[in-house]
């Protein structure tokens, strides 16, 4: 099987190579078709050359080059923006797009190494090259066909190599060299075959300049509220031999100390990289270990490039392909334990500019793919049960927040690492008198029209049940929230944030109107048409659910982060791991506890969490195709923009336990002193 890939392989980038230099096809599809030739000959290069000799500012030219054709003002003129496809292609604009997409993955499968990958992508743009050398050009319906040919007959393959990555720690690309590489000398970071920006560069560079104490105490952070996290959800680590970490490039010194921190706990690390196969991912969104983004609007403009190929069919054959691809590792299934992120902050807010030209969902394609969420959800959590598995995450900075960079990265970890007993005494208060009632009101201030009612479980015995979990650092680090899965029948009111950052992407004038617990109107003022901000808003919080619901509620309670974001201006910037404990903030989607419902949850006290299912998530018990959503998307009102939170008492009496932006219960007084 080696002998004859390596011959597919030679052949491949042999009729490649020849391409530059002919002209057996018609322009304007030739200048396609040299230019992503001559971007493979350049990956060839590098798949046959170890590199090893390189300076460090030759691999830097080298990424640099690599990435160019998608950066800055050459994006206006480049095949991979749809807008310029369609310009110069035609009606083959969209598949030509696709097909750029799908090729950029041949930076990584150079730098691994990885033949089958690199040859399949080699194959995939001669059969379509072939297609256009003939003496007719073939119709569009020819080159979608090819395509789908492509994304269907490797659809196993790819989704084997998929879970497995995600599995297995013998896997090892990135492991071998964050614990084998030089990390004083950074031309380690062009080895991933990610692209390297000055955030990675900075943060390695400003990590480098740490002492190895403070290393050690900002992994130990974030592995022990791995650790914590087990303990807490009562479930046996031991049982446990991986850990996926998932990270940004340039924090490699904290993840080597990680790595050697879950190894003592007896956890190996996997660490895979997000996929640059359309067939394996969804949307945007990078799961898995990534370098920089040189050019967010290109990924916004490629996040639903699986519009070509899904259906019904593909469906299928992927729900297959991935139950196959699970079944054959089951056993290293058995044994992960679930996800430690690093994530980070501080890029730009970004915006983006909706093409018509791109491809995008159909409503039917919708449907196909919230099956494929839930339906897949499935199949993972039979392999890796929610009762045994955890997780953790934590985020820190990067340079581009600004020139304060370092002051903000220590703040940050100061704000990692607050006294979380402190914090779980003060949140206790709260739950304790949250716990007297059934009803909520928020109402904001100002320019914040929000003004919301949640209604809360009922509980049948207070003195061992409780409806709010006290949020301290385990699994969601910095500390500082209490929250719980509303009732939905009775919920609603005018959820409104003026600004927010949402999965990468800023919403401005953001509203969001409730009945009976789900969303049933919406708007932002992203865009002059309101049609653009309400199709914005479906495709990035509602995901194209009809109705999508109140999966969470919560008050945070971490003022010392918001003290922090005011005094550096950066409140835009901060990622929804952090905002949300800078006000109260409502979840819209699944619940907290979606996939694990029946797995008794207790606070420090000892009450057990009974707030974690709704009147959606039930449906389970009946047809689990009801039951989730598959997104869960935090929004938090800050306090600036906060009037009030009170509970409504029995007898129509209400207690305060913010007014004006500040905490006014008794007992709660310590988390003012930041304001002061």
């Amino acid at each position: 099987m080696d002998e004859w890939m390596i011959e597919r392989y030679e052949l491949a980038k042999m009729r490649v190579s020849q391409i530059p230099g002919e002209q057996a096809v018609a322009q304007p599809y030739l200048d396609f078709f040299q230019k992503a030739a001559d971007f493979l000959i350049k990956t060839i290069q590098i798949m046959d050359d170890k590199g090893d000799g390189l300076s460090f500012e030759a691999l830097k030219e080298r990424n640099q080059m690599l990435y160019q054709d998608i950066s800055g003002d050459n994006y206006n003129v480049s095949y991979g923006n749809p807008s310029y496809a369609k310009k110069m292609l035609g009606e083959y604009g969209k598949d030509f797009t696709f097909l750029y997409g799908e090729l950029r993955g041949a930076i990584v499968y150079a730098h691994e190494k990885d033949l089958w990958e690199m040859t399949v992508a080699l194959e995939l743009f001669l059969e379509v090259y072939s297609a256009f050398a003939q003496e007719e050009i073939p119709e569009e319906k020819v080159v979608r066909r090819i395509l789908y040919s492509y994304v269907n007959d490797y659809c196993q393959d790819m989704m084997e190599h998929h879970v497995r990555s995600s599995l297995d720690p013998e896997m090892n690309f990135a492991v071998k060299i964050i614990m084998e590489a030089d990390l004083s000398d950074l031309s380690y970071l062009y080895r991933f075959g990610e692209y390297i920006s000055e955030n990675e560069l900075g943060s390695a560079r400003f990590l480098n300049t740490l002492p190895q104490e403070e290393i050690d105490a900002m992994a130990r952070t974030y592995t022990e509220g791995y650790r914590i996290g087990f303990i807490n959800g009562r479930k046996d680590i031991t049982k446990k031999k991986t850990v996926n970490i998932r990270y940004n490039l340039g924090f490699e010194r904290m993840v080597r100390s990680a790595i050697l921190q879950f190894r003592k706990m007896g956890l190996e690390p996997v660490i895979y990289r997000h996929t640059p196969h359309v067939a394996c991912k969804r949307g945007s969104s990078r799961i898995g270990y990534t370098g920089g983004v040189i050019n967010p609007q290109y990924d916004y403009d490629h996040r639903q490039d699986y519009a070509l190929f899904l259906d019904g069919e593909y469906l299928q054959k992927r729900l297959r392909a991935l139950q196959n691809a699970y079944e054959q590792y089951k056993d290293l299934a058995a044994v992960h334990g679930g996800p430690a992120v690093i994530e980070t902050f501080g890029e730009a807010p970004f915006s983006p500019e909706s093409k018509p030209e791109a491809w995008s969902l159909s409503e039917a394609q919708h449907k196909l793919d919230l099956e494929l969420t839930n339906e897949s959800g499935q199949i993972v959590n039979r392999y890796i049960h929610g009762d045994e598995r955890s997780f953790t995450i934590i985020a820190y900075p990067v340079p581009e927040i600004g020139t304060d960079y370092p002051d903000i990265f220590r703040e940050i970890v100061k704000i990692n690492t607050l006294d979380y007993q402190a914090y779980q005494k003060v949140q206790q208060k709260i739950i304790d008198t949250l716990d007297t009632c059934e009803w909520v009101e928020i109402k904001g201030k100002g320019d914040n029209e929000t003004d919301l009612l949640i209604h809360l479980h009922k509980l049948t015995d207070p003195k061992t049940q409780t409806n709010f979990e006290n949020c301290v650092a385990d699994v969601n680090i910095p500390v500082g929230e209490v929250f719980t899965s509303p009732v939905l029948a009775g919920t609603g009111g005018i959820l409104h944030v003026t600004k927010v950052y949402l999965n990468g992407l800023q919403f401005r004038d953001l509203k969001l109107v409730f009945d009976c617990g789900q969303v049933i109107d919406y708007t932002c003022s992203n865009f002059e048409n309101e049609e653009d901000n309400r199709k914005y808003i479906e495709d990035n919080i509602l995901f194209h659910h009809p109705k999508l619901a109140m999966g969470e509620f919560a008050i945070g309670t971490n003022t010392t982060a918001y003290v922090a974001a005011r005094k550096y201006g950066i409140e835009d910037k901060l990622p929804i791991l952090i905002a949300e404990k800078m006000g109260p903030h409502f979840a819209v989607g699944d619940t907290c506890y979606s996939w694990a419902e029946d797995t008794s949850v207790y606070n420090p006290d000892g009450k057990e969490i009974i707030a974690r299912d709704n009147e959606i998530s039930e449906m389970r018990k009946d047809d689990v195709s009801l039951a989730y959503y598959g997104c869960h998307t935090d929004i938090t009102i800050p306090y600036e923009e906060l009037g009030s939170i009170r509970v409504i008492q029995d007898d129509g009496d209400m207690v305060s336990i913010i007014e004006d932006g500040r905490f006014v219960l008794e007992g709660t007084e310590m988390l003012n002193e930041p304001f002061h």
